[in-house]
């Protein structure tokens, strides 16, 4: 296995990533932990790796723009809609409160339950199911975070979002998007900055793109 969780962080800072305290969640968090086996070898790669069902990990850089984007402290409460296999979860859950977590593919959720567990992560709370509903009993929410391509931000996920907080959703109809940072303002959700440009998987659901089966 070639590169390390510190070789990625130096990878992520040479990348632009300034946020000291999401460096340190790299270096403490190994992403060879949270990808398949056969992925293994390529985990500290600034490279998407596929894990099933047509689905990809997020690349590292592109989760660390995101993340660094919601500007969290140590007390937000977060919503995820996405789960993967936890490794973006994982780094979410170091640097805030807690985290609500949604993923469509069952089988993915409760890989992400093994792996966080496996590393003593237990501020987040994993669900399955329609994450473009986003959890509105656990709402509100500090911050939002998207890992899938609509062209509009679902209201659900607006509404849930607490007053000042941010949110970061790809923004197109999947393949090349624009990952924007929205705010909540006391009028509605302002588009605050494209953080980069970036292909997404299609958000799935009731609010997003006609379900495929989980």
């Amino acid at each position: 296995m070639a590169g390390s969780p510190q070789t990625l962080a130096r990878d992520l800072r040479a990348a632009g990533v300034r946020d000291e305290r999401l460096l340190e969640a790299v270096r403490t968090t190994p992403r060879a932990d949270f990808v398949p086996a056969d992925a293994i070898g390529a985990a500290y790669q600034d490279a998407p790796l596929p894990i099933g069902h047509g689905q990809v990990t997020t690349q590292p850089s592109l989760t660390a723009r995101m993340i660094e984007g919601l500007a969290l402290s140590g007390d937000k409460h977060v919503l995820e809609i996405g789960t993967g296999l936890g490794f973006q979860t994982a780094l979410l859950a170091r640097l805030a409160a807690d985290v609500v977590t949604v993923e469509l593919w069952r089988c993915f959720s409760e890989r992400a339950r093994q792996n966080l567990a496996r590393h003593g992560i237990g501020n987040v709370e994993l669900l399955v199911g329609d994450g473009s509903g986003g959890v509105p009993q656990r709402a509100p929410y500090d911050a939002v975070l998207v890992s899938a391509a609509f062209p509009q931000v679902p209201a659900p996920l607006v509404e849930q979002l607490g007053v000042g907080g941010r949110l970061v959703q790809p923004i197109g109809t999947g393949g090349r998007e624009e990952v924007v940072l929205f705010k909540r303002g006391l009028a509605g959700l302002e588009r605050r900055e494209v953080l980069t440009l970036a292909c997404f998987v299609r958000l799935r659901g009731w609010y997003g793109y006609p379900d495929s089966s989980a």
